[in-house]
């Protein structure tokens, strides 16, 4: 998987060049103020500035240039007003993700301010009109408004660059499917249209291709991940020594199978083992593991959610798996959970995930080995990514927290309880009503800004629920 790099932002900041015959070294005092904040960001992102974008001409050949140079995205900055309309015909020409962020070098106004001050912090009524022309245009960009000084224009940064580089990997970015539950049908997309808009290529594969990639691991490679598990999970003390080790092939040959063809996830429908004749029981424990190593993944033929565990891996670390099972109306929350996968990498911290000699009847195979943990508690949010028909896409996404309950004694898959917080009632028909999915990512933490810009990035409705 691609490692997380800081991003190669080119700053075009914005500035009438009317104003230097009216305040002579006002172009040099606010080229310094765009360096200053450039500087401010080095922790976050590597900033290219080679000086202030007085007029259409400067602002098409700095984005052309940017451009040439294969950067990774563009912040504009306001220095003063800007004309909106200078900004389009460069935009359209512009193939870079691009930002704007409104911030002004001072963020409170002085008793003894004259027009020069003015002027140099007027940058919002500019910014709304490069803005304006933007959206008519239909130029996708991302906005900030807010301070340079406390961190929050950083914090902000930080998540356009996660975008950034999770559009990019989305561009490249491969699927497998092998096999589908015949007429689950929310799991049924237009896949030009997932290629046109979201970027992935679904590759629709065999399950004889899986099979031919287990069977190639040794005997050594299966010894040295079963020890490196006995580290990480609690063992079932009944767990068979030789149907560990198969699991541990099948995770191996996995991911053998998506290394060599250049996949970034992967979704298979399990009767496809059974079908197959050569698997001994079901890849719970790979498709759990393969989710920690950061590849996408969905049971049931669904790409899509594959594709969206995939991204939000990209942009935010880590990202799991799993279904709305039931409502649970006496705590606010939602129990989620699915047949025996789950990113164990996710496990709540207090405590090993165990690995489990699960009896597990769908498919009649044996026993598969199932890992079994609740996720570490606190902000989370549970999504899905739903298709509209044509070129249309909306993520539905639910902000709230993962519940410290981890006391289910019969429940033999990885489960969490999650509560919305726009309350369990609200959160589930405001989700029917805009057709969120029956199969769902989580991520951890506080990352509904970070979605948000993706999603705009990406020109698709985010509907927070």
């Amino acid at each position: 998987m691609e490692l997380q790099r800081k991003p190669r932002l080119g700053i075009l900041a914005l500035m009438l060049e009317g104003y230097e015959p009216l305040f002579p070294g006002i172009t040099a005092r606010q080229r310094r103020y765009a360096e200053e904040v450039a500087a401010s960001l080095a922790g976050v992102a590597d900033c290219v500035f080679p000086r202030p974008a007085l007029n259409r001409e400067d602002i098409e050949a700095i984005t052309a240039q940017y451009n040439a140079d294969g950067l990774d995205g563009i912040l504009i900055l306001m220095l003063s007003y800007s004309q909106g309309q200078y900004l389009v015909h460069a935009m359209q020409r512009n193939s870079l993700p691009l930002a704007l962020a409104l911030v002004q070098p001072d963020e409170t106004t002085g008793c003894d301010f004259e027009e020069l001050e003015l002027t140099v912090n007027q940058g919002i009524h500019g910014a709304q009109d490069n803005a304006n022309c933007l959206m008519r245009a239909g130029i996708p960009c991302v906005f900030f408004a807010g301070s340079r000084k406390n961190g929050e224009l950083a914090a902000f940064v930080a998540d356009f660059g996660a975008a950034v580089r999770t559009q990019r990997a989305l561009r490249q970015m491969k699927i497998a499917i092998v096999g589908k539950l015949a007429g689950m049908g929310d799991v049924i997309t237009d896949d030009m249209a997932v290629y046109r808009k979201l970027g992935p290529e679904f590759v629709y594969d065999s399950i004889g291709t899986v099979q031919r990639a287990c069977a190639q691991v040794t005997a050594g490679e299966i010894a040295e991940r079963v020890a490196y598990e006995h580290t990480v999970f609690d063992i079932d003390p009944k767990l068979p020594p030789e149907r560990h080790a198969e699991s541990v092939r099948m995770y191996l040959g996995l991911k053998r199978y998506l290394e060599e063809n250049g996949y970034a996830g992967y979704t298979i429908h399990f009767e496809e083992f059974g079908a197959d004749g050569r698997f001994e029981h079901l890849p719970f424990l790979a498709a759990s593991s393969l989710m920690a190593d950061g590849y996408g993944y969905a049971a049931e033929g669904d790409a899509t959610t594959a594709t969206l565990v995939a991204a939000m891996a990209s942009l935010c670390g880590q990202a799991d798996f799993s279904e709305m099972y039931m409502m649970d109306l006496a705590q606010e929350a939602i129990l989620l959970c699915h047949a025996g996968e789950g990113n164990w990498a996710m496990c709540r911290r207090d405590k090993k995930p165990f690995l489990m000699d699960r009896v597990f009847l769908e498919g009649g195979l044996s026993n598969p080995p199932t890992p079994i943990f609740t996720p570490e508690p606190g902000p989370a949010g549970v999504m899905s990514l739903a298709h509209l028909g044509g070129d249309r896409f909306r993520l539905v996404y639910a902000p709230g927290e993962i519940l410290d309950r981890c006391d289910l004694r019969k429940i033999d898959m990885p489960y969490m309880f999650f509560r919305p917080a726009s309350g369990v009632r609200p959160c589930v028909t405001a989700w029917l009503e805009q057709g969120g999915t029956h199969h769902e990512a989580i991520v951890c933490g506080s990352r509904t800004e970070r979605i948000r810009l993706l999603c705009r990035l990406l020109d698709i409705e985010f509907v927070q629920v």
